[in-house]
């Protein structure tokens, strides 16, 4: 084992070793995260419901929040939780909380940072690969806003698909 170290460290020093430098990262497009957006908003105001979307990139940077009149003050932040949770899971945010709250081991992930339990936000994929999230609050139910999240997705869908 000493050995191998010593081998792994010489190596590195005499630049046999190459670490990547830089990486490219696939990530949702401001105007197709606006596009989504809006679908979705327009998707939530046509079922009656004022809610605030959250659309974030591969790497969790806010690219799009609509706010719609009359959407309450809180769904600005929990659009977000929905968003980021969905993101970092990589799952849709209703499925993570269920999976979450079923186990007692995994509650404690609900102590970090933005992570909520509640359903309305989907991972946006190209792919495989997740290159955002959408998030949505203030319908009258968790499914209410995936479902205007849908909305989003299903508007952007013929750009996401992979060359």
């Amino acid at each position: 084992m000493k050995h191998l170290i010593a081998a792994a460290t010489l190596a590195a020093s005499a630049g046999l070793v190459h670490a990547q430098a830089v990486l490219d990262v696939r990530t949702l497009s401001f105007a197709a995260a606006h596009e989504a957006a809006t679908a979705a908003l327009e998707q939530c105001k046509k079922n009656g419901y004022a809610v605030t979307v959250t659309v974030l990139d591969r790497l969790g940077r806010t690219k799009v929040v609509l706010h719609d009149d009359g959407a309450n003050p809180h769904t600005v932040e929990n659009s977000l939780r929905k968003a980021y949770t969905s993101l970092t899971s990589k799952t849709p945010s209703g499925e993570y909380g269920k999976r979450v709250t079923s186990n007692p081991t995994s509650v404690g992930v609900l102590s970090l940072d933005k992570i909520t339990t509640l359903e309305g936000a989907l991972p946006i994929l190209a792919g495989k690969d997740v290159v955002g999230s959408i998030g949505i609050s203030g319908a009258p139910g968790g499914e209410k806003d995936a479902a205007c999240a849908q909305a989003g997705i299903d508007r952007i869908a013929a750009g996401l698909a992979v060359k």
